[in-house]
């Protein structure tokens, strides 16, 4: 029996967490969100962690809104690196275990090759240097620390690509998506099942990537996400980076090596075609 906090509940990972847990009945779920738990707050957070006795913690609050970052450095440090050794030190004095989720934006995407964990890591944008400082707080502050990068998440909860794209689908005529950014997109419910799985084996401490299986541009997704959905009356463009200016820059590559995911916990990943299918059907239901 272990009891379990999911922090940042109401979003797509928490979301997926929750509709998951329903398959693991011997563990006690915490779901929290700021209104329940905030995370920013030491002291609740150690409170909270040892009034419930919480064995495992799984961090899947963040500040994600990567172009507003840039302009709100103080909030993405608060929740991105503030908070997580705070979740780490809570963890660390109940002798529990931590899953930090991390992301594909602590690397500049210059390498063209998958990237492992071994690869150094350098960020370009503010999103991703305070994750980056994140996954560094929580390795040092608990000792059972696994850290998840994972990439490009959707799932049929809260906003998302997908979502956007069969909206602008059926409202447009034409829409531009980038062909010259490469990376793979991961559906949060089989990030949740690792997560799952992870508890369920035990935690093995260290960085590990997870996203589904195959390579993409997002002008690839979008034309994939349209097919599936069955919408005909748009048509999509390719885009240079440069034709679509955002405020902080984005890996041109980011595909993740999830060679150490696969032999620790010895799973097999889904493609990002069948994980997509598998969503929009349960957005279509």
């Amino acid at each position: 029996m272990k009891n379990i906090l999911v922090t940042g509940a109401n979003g797509q990972l928490g979301n997926e967490m929750r509709v998951l847990s329903a398959e693991y009945k011997e563990y006690t779920c915490f779901f929290t969100d700021v209104a329940e738990l905030d995370i920013c707050d030491e002291q609740a957070v150690m409170t909270f962690v040892k009034e419930n006795n919480i064995h495992v913690i799984v961090n899947c609050a963040a500040y994600t809104a990567v172009d507003k970052a840039e302009d709100d450095i103080e909030l993405c440090t608060k929740l991105n690196k503030n908070a997580v050794s705070y979740l780490a030190k809570a963890a660390e004095a109940n002798w529990g275990e931590f899953i930090q989720i991390s992301t594909d934006y602590v690397f500049d995407g210059t390498k063209y090759l998958p990237y492992n964990e071994g690869d150094v890591p350098c960020p370009n944008s503010v999103y991703g240097k305070t994750k980056l400082a994140g996954e560094t707080n929580a390795l040092e502050y608990c000792k059972k620390t696994m850290i998840i990068r994972t990439a490009w998440l959707y799932s049929t909860f809260g906003n998302n690509f997908v979502k956007t794209m069969i909206r602008l689908g059926k409202e447009k005529e034409t829409l531009g998506v980038v062909f010259d950014q490469i990376g793979t997109p991961t559906y949060a419910r089989d990030l949740a099942r690792v997560i799952f799985t992870a508890i369920y084996k035990g935690v093995v401490p260290g960085v590990y990537h997870f996203s589904d299986e195959g390579v993409c541009s997002w002008y690839d997704f979008a034309k994939a996400i349209h097919r599936i959905a069955g919408i005909t009356t748009c048509k999509v463009s390719p885009l240079h980076t440069n034709e679509y200016p955002a405020k902080a820059p984005r890996p041109h590559y980011s595909v993740l090596d999830k060679t150490k995911v696969k032999t620790t916990y010895n799973i097999e990943i889904p493609h990002w075609e069948e994980s997509l299918e598998a969503c929009i059907k349960e957005l279509n239901a």
